[in-house]
């Protein structure tokens, strides 16, 4: 699987694309109506969505001035922003999210090819190559479209996502995992293998499905119960 962000950047504009399809429909109340976030309605998701994209904006700005730009001034700030945002009209909720996503697209288009080696900080990652900026936003994209609760879900996404999750380094590796077919798609220490389609796999595994659907094998062979772990936030 690449980690090219400019094969990734086609990737991303597919997601919003189907991203931006859903949050035209939720005119009248619908940014009002609880998402799957705890505490949060689908105007926070929302909200948040496009607060996010400035936020990766900074980071590539960082990577391609050398300037230290974070993505976000503080936390209190970054809660500061999803919270002012959260409770507009609809129509202005999409219009910020539109204009988000496309002033983070332009500066996708600027990055020098020398510029995605350059090492950002945000979160508790510590130094990463800029690279992962578009990587990181198609999961935001593709995992708070789930959040919004509004008609699509983890049967929704790409193949290409829901693999590329299971190998990624904030997923937590508790199980051997093979999908439904046999293929074996992940292999860690121990004896457990969790088996299931791809989706629900990832699903799982970043907090966005029950684990309904899979089979989780223990050490003697019999089938047992999920392994525990905490969601992807």
């Amino acid at each position: 699987m690449t980690a090219d962000p400019l094969v990734l950047s086609a990737e991303l504009d597919r997601a919003t694309a189907r991203l931006l399809d859903t949050a035209r429909t939720l005119d009248g109340n619908g940014l009002t109506v609880a998402s799957r976030c705890d505490g949060w309605t689908r105007g926070h998701v929302v909200s948040h969505l496009a607060r996010n994209a400035d936020a990766y904006r900074n980071l590539l700005s960082w990577a391609r001035t050398g300037v230290r730009t974070p993505a976000y001034a503080s936390r209190e700030a970054r809660e500061a922003g999803i919270t002012a945002g959260a409770f507009r009209p609809h129509e202005e909720q999409l219009a910020d999210l539109i204009t988000a996503c496309d002033q983070l697209r332009e500066s996708i288009d600027a990055m020098p090819a020398e510029s995605w080696t350059a090492l950002v900080e945000w979160g508790s990652t510590g130094p990463v190559p800029a690279a992962r900026v578009v990587w990181s936003r198609v999961c935001e994209v593709e995992l708070h479209h789930v959040d919004l609760d509004a008609g699509y879900g983890p049967a929704d996404w790409p193949a290409s996502f829901a693999l590329r999750v299971l190998h990624d380094p904030a997923t937590p590796h508790v199980a051997t995992l093979v999908s439904d077919d046999g293929t074996k798609l992940l292999s860690v220490d121990g004896e457990t293998v969790v088996t299931g389609p791809v989706h629900l796999l990832a699903a799982w595994l970043t907090g966005r499905g029950p684990g309904t659907g899979l089979t989780s094998t223990g050490p003697t062979g019999s089938v047992g119960d999920l392994p525990s772990l905490e969601a992807w936030k």
